[in-house]
Formats: structure tokens, sequence, C-alpha cells
């Protein structure tokens, strides 16, 4: 299994924080947020390359905060070579990126580098590797219809398929909306591939999980420990404050 982080976004909802520092190095409780993303991923054991595609601005931050890290096998950090968030590639394009330019045919883990959250990803793989006919996602719910408008909101059945994914709806069926946590088991590779070739949404990769979910299976796992999203100052400052209490509970 290939681990794919994606951090090329530029995070201007968080200027002045992001001026001179990538969102997923901004500390959280004094830890940049990928060295806790990090945590989650040795948490696996055996795991295989981690690549973390970022842009031309912050590639160097990168890599040398993966001089620094603890995984098992060195981090490989990719350039996009974007400079703004006005030539940007989007998410989706940079995933395609990765998997195109490492050569990688292996199940591939990506995660969002900008995406905490307190369950086990061994929960998570061995959910997605019960279901190898599709591509799993993981779910929280949010419980909050407004909130839910920032998100993929999605609608699952008794199988755990989904069965509607609805990118930032203005007006949301549900509050379960997707963590920007993605399984793809490697027969499922191309249709990345194909999604970049024929559609124009490219930034968040709801968008190619609610093209996917219509063309074949998608699955939905669902979590109920904490999840924070940091997408504005006000969600980094809770983030903080909230781990900076579990901490001092420790």
């Amino acid at each position: 299994m290939k681990i794919i982080i994606l951090a090329a976004g530029y995070a201007v909802r968080l200027k002045p924080l992001t001026i001179d520092t990538p969102k997923p190095l901004l500390r959280i409780a004094g830890r940049p947020m990928l060295d806790r993303i990090m945590d989650k991923i040795v948490s696996l054991g055996g795991e295989d390359e981690v690549y973390l595609v970022t842009n031309a601005r912050f590639a160097s931050d990168f890599e040398k905060w993966a001089k620094t890290c603890r995984a098992k096998n060195p981090i490989q950090v990719i350039n996009d070579q974007t400079t703004t968030n006005e030539n940007r590639l989007g998410a989706i394009r940079d995933l395609n990126l990765v998997i195109e330019s490492a050569s990688i045919n292996d199940d591939v883990l990506v995660v969002a580098g900008d995406n905490l959250f307190e369950f086990d990803l061994n929960e998570f793989l061995e959910f997605s590797r019960a279901r190898p006919d599709g591509v799993s996602i993981a779910l929280y719910d949010i419980g909050d219809k407004v909130l839910a408008r920032n998100y993929g909101v999605v609608a699952i059945d008794e199988y755990c398929r989904v069965t509607d994914f609805d990118e930032k709806p203005p007006e949301p069926k549900s509050t379960l909306v997707s963590t920007g946590i993605y399984y793809f088991p490697k027969n499922k590779l191309p249709f990345i591939k194909e999604y970049v070739k024929m559609q124009d949404k490219l930034d968040a990769p709801g968008y190619c999980i609610g093209w996917l979910s219509k063309k074949d299976k998608v699955y939905g796992f669902s979590f109920l420990e904490d999840w924070y999203d940091i997408g504005s100052i006000e969600s980094y400052k809770k983030a903080d404050a909230e781990y900076t209490e579990k901490e001092k509970r420790k």
C-alpha cells in the first residue's frame, strides 16, 4: 500500500498564519498538524512509501519537515510546480500527478494534510480491505446542516454503500460528510485519471468521489471519534485549544 498526503493548497482563509507557513505545518498544541497525521500513519505498522504532494512555494518547508519525521521510510515530497492559489492544480490533479510520477500500481490511502482525526486508521483499512470491489471513504456526522454546506454530504445504505454524494450543497440533505480520507484499491486508480481527463471540477476530491459513486461502488466508513477540518482561523483556534486541553488531561 502507498500513502499520499495532499498538502498543495495555499490556505488563503488562514492568512496571515499561512503567509510563511503551509497550513499542515501550523502547530496544534505545540506540534505541527502533519506530525499528528503521521502518528496515525505510523500506527499502521508496516507502512509503505509515503508521498506528500505540495506546491513550489512551500516545497522546501515540507522537505525540511520530512527529514525530522519519524516515519519508517523516508517521505517523498513531490512538487506540483504551482506558485499561487490562482494557478494551483487542485487536489484531484495533484493526486493523479503523484500516481503517474511515482508509477504507483498498488492500493492507495489518501489523507488530506489539514485533516485531524482521532479514529484508528487500522479500523478504516480493515473496513476498506473487506470491500475490495470499491473505493472507501471516511465519514463523520458533523451535526449541523449549515456547517455541512462546506463539505461533501453523503448518504449510505444498510451495506455502507454511498447512494448519494453532493459536494458543498446549498441545502444539505443530511449532516454526514466526507472527511478527506480515501482508500483506492489499485484496480480503481484508473478512475482518477479518467476523471481528470473528462471533468473540470478538480479542486475538492469530493467531486471525483461523487462522480465515481454514480459509475462504480463507493463505501462509507462512519466514525464517532473527534474530527477537525482546519479551514479557517476560528477552526484552527478551536482545534488548538481542544488538543491543548486533551493533552493536559493526559
